[in-house]
Parts: C-alpha cells; structure tokens; sequence
C-alpha cells in the first residue's frame, strides 16, 4: 500500500468519524462499549491478564449496530478468511479485542486496542468497520471466538453474546495436577465451594493443550462449548460465555475462586490432593436439588 492509499485510508476514517459526531453518540461511550471496557479492566485488576494474556469478544444488538453504524469506516477493510465456518454468524457484527493488545490498555484507548469486525455473508470472513487503529487486527483466536459464539449461539438460542478468555493462575496450575477430564475438573471445584456447582452446574469441558490460535483448538473448544458450562485450555487459561457482560466475569470469578479455594486446602495438606473434609456427593445433589439446577448427572456419583 502506498502514500497515497494511506491518506485516502485515513481520510475515509475521518469521513465516518465526523459523521458519526454529528449523529449520535460515539461508540465508546455506547452502553455495551462501556461494559466491554469495564470487563477488560476488572480483569486485569483481578491478575488475570499477564502482558497481552486473554482476550474478549462481544456479539453487538441489532440495536448496538444501528446506533453504531453511522460511526463505521465508508471503506472497511478486506475481507480476512475466518479460520472457522459459522453460518449462524453471517452478517453478525463483533467488538473483539485486538491481536497483542493489552487489556490494560482498552479502558486507555479502546479503538486501538480493540475494533469492530463484520462476518461476511457467506460466514466465513471478517473484516473491519471500526476502531483498530494504526494497523491493529482482531485477537489471533478470533477463529475460536467465532467457532465458540457460532455453538452458543445455537445452544442458547441466540441469548449468550459475550465470550471472555482470561488466564487465573491457580486455573492453570491445577491443570498441570488434575486429570484432564471434565468430570474429575469439575468435581474437584464442585466439592471444596457451594458456589461451584451453582455458578455451573453444567461443568467444565477440559481441552488438553493444543497450540492456541488454530483450527484445532477452535474445534475442541467449540465441542466442550456445546454441553458445558465453561472450558479450561490446559496450561492456559479459561473460556466463559455469558449473556451479558457480568454473567461471563461472574463465571471466570466463580471457577478462579474455586481452584483457588483447591490450591490453598491442598497446600494446607502437605500437597495430598485427598482433602479430608470435601462436600459429600449426596450434598452435591442436595444443592442441585435446592437451587433447581441443570447439573450434569453424570458427574453426580
């Protein structure tokens, strides 16, 4: 691209931001932006984000488009394959966080630390209608977000909209110690807090460690997406979705608690995972029962 494409670039964002000033209210300061910030600062305050660690997408309203779209570029960018196909997701539009963005930076400078992209109509491309600035793109696993939101989407029936990756350390720990199968993940967490089976009583799908950012890892999540409440990347991190901004903080706060609440009892036992004194299975089933919760009976003893 040269000089020339440059200015024009330039020029045909300044086109859209100064219609969009005129218009209506600018993007950041939109209810769903501001709770898109507001999540990425709250999670790195709470340690979860190292360096550019973790990521945040967000499904927009029909209504977030219209009130937006006089704020997009008149020119957005090419279109970029997917690395996934999502029907479901043709013509949806998603606030994302940016590829080796801080999320400490998103409060400081959100259109260049995280943009606005539309799936193609054919749902299998992306490509950028606002923000992402100076040459910024979409988190390099976008393709795992889309995948994930596509299978949310359907289970749902469209109400999850927001998809939060985060990195809490005793998470990550406990997947170098536990088992990596979802039914001995979830019972742990389950039965050292109350709390667990409440916040997903679904459970957690475990996903080995895979290389992040491929067609791999986006169809391995995408499947413990399916029937699972929230997944866990071995050696990374964790996925929660949610249908607003505070349900899927609300669930990573939940499991970090949980695995946190593990580590420190099981430290408090010399580093025997064999714990004394857990919720017994028949309580399990009592808080299932009490609250009128969708657990997952097959990982009730």
């Amino acid at each position: 691209m040269g000089f020339l494409d440059n200015a024009q670039e330039m020029l045909d964002k300044g086109v859209s931001v100064a219609k969009g000033a005129v218009s209506g209210v600018a993007v950041e300061q939109q209810a769903f932006a501001k709770a898109f910030v507001r999540l990425c600062a709250d999670g790195y305050a709470q340690g979860w984000h190292e360096g550019n660690g973790g990521n945040l997408s967000y499904r927009l309203k029909p209504e977030d488009v219209a009130s937006c779209r006089s704020f997009f570029y008149d020119n957005p960018s090419s279109w970029v394959p997917l690395g996934a196909q999502a029907d479901n997701l043709r013509g949806e539009f998603f606030m994302v966080t940016a590829a080796g963005a801080h999320l400490r930076a998103v409060p400081l400078d959100p259109d260049a630390a995280a943009g606005i992209v539309e799936v193609s109509p054919a749902g299998d491309a992306w490509r950028i209608v606002w923000g992402f600035k100076d040459g910024a793109v979409p988190t390099s696993e976008f393709a795992s977000h889309a995948a994930v939101h596509s299978v949310r989407k359907e289970v749902t029936g469209g109400a999850d909209r927001v998809l939060y990756h985060a990195h809490p350390a005793d998470v990550v720990a406990l997947t170098s110690v536990l088992p990596l199968d979802s039914r001995t993940f979830t019972r742990t967490l389950w039965k050292v807090l109350s709390e667990g089976m409440v916040a997903f009583p679904r459970g957690l799908g475990v996903v080995p460690w895979i290389v992040p950012g491929g067609p791999e890892i986006a169809r391995a999540t995408a499947d413990a997406m399916r029937g699972f409440d929230a997944c866990v990347w071995a050696h990374h991190g964790a996925f929660c979705p949610g249908h607003t901004f505070d349900a899927a903080f609300g669930l990573m706060q939940a499991i970090a608690k949980a695995a946190s609440v593990y580590a420190t009892a099981r430290a408090m036992n010399g580093g025997d995972g064999e714990l004394p004194n857990m919720i017994p299975d028949e309580g399990l089933r009592g808080i299932a029962e009490a609250y009128r919760l969708p657990v997952n009976e097959s990982f009730l003893a």
